[in-house]
């Protein structure tokens, strides 16, 4: 390998990057959205009287706060097509881009769920007593009331987690998907230049969530002060 640095090719190679850099972002919101969607419903179920109901979802997040997110990524990328085949009677491999999104959202969904019900209950129980005095079902105290307020509680957590994931999504490249680091790595062992993409990629991930970092703490300092 020549050592001598050209960062020519990053401006040769800045193409592929972007591309890279879009399905990071993609990988990134789908797993907020989705987890965040997902770890509602166990943070809400871990709460449940039902104990079945309840011990399901503890289960279900000591599972995946357990493994590495690394592990969970083979899990789905394996098993998900032999489930697929059990169900269907015949094998369906759904491909890594799609693994890896499920794998995702169903890992961080067990992170969320824990921020989620720790808001939850950081809520005053006298609310929901009031609200269901007014006539409100248990239904619409949760979502009206409480989740609200548990949200906005956890919000600087969940802005946190999301820097988190971002730095996470580079973990795709061990089932082949070319994110932005995977692209910096296929163009780097291409053209025999992986120190001059490897030390970009790294300058982008540290501004990228430097930035990131100090806007949520000017956002949750301006909160306290609110």
């Amino acid at each position: 390998m020549n050592h001598d640095l050209d960062w020519s090719v990053i401006g040769q190679a800045l193409p592929f990057l972007w591309q890279g850099m879009g399905l990071s972002l993609a990988l990134l919101l789908v797993s907020l959205i989705g987890g965040m969607a997902l770890g509602i419903g166990l943070a809400l179920m871990r709460l449940s009287a039902n104990r079945v109901v309840a011990g399901f979802a503890t289960g279900y997040v000591t599972i995946f706060r357990s493994i590495p997110l690394v592990l969970a990524i083979f899990w789905f990328y394996l098993l998900v097509p032999l489930v697929l085949e059990a169900i269907r009677g015949s094998y369906t491999p759904i491909g890594p881009l799609y693994s890896a999104f499920i794998a995702y959202v169903a890992f961080e969904a067990a992170y969320f769920c824990e921020v989620i019900r720790a808001g939850i209950l950081s809520v005053r129980p006298g609310q929901s007593a009031a609200a269901l005095a007014l006539g409100m079902t248990r239904t619409q105290t949760m979502r009206y009331i409480v989740l609200p307020q548990a949200l906005r509680a956890m919000t600087p957590l969940i802005l946190t987690k999301a820097i988190i994931i971002f730095q996470d999504t580079s973990l795709v490249y061990v089932i082949s998907v070319s994110d932005f680091l995977g692209a910096a790595t296929k163009i780097g062992q291409r053209d025999s230049r992986l120190i001059e993409l490897y030390l970009f990629a790294g300058a982008v991930y540290f501004v990228m969530c430097l930035v990131a970092s100090k806007l949520v703490e000017r956002w949750t300092a301006r909160k306290a002060l609110a």
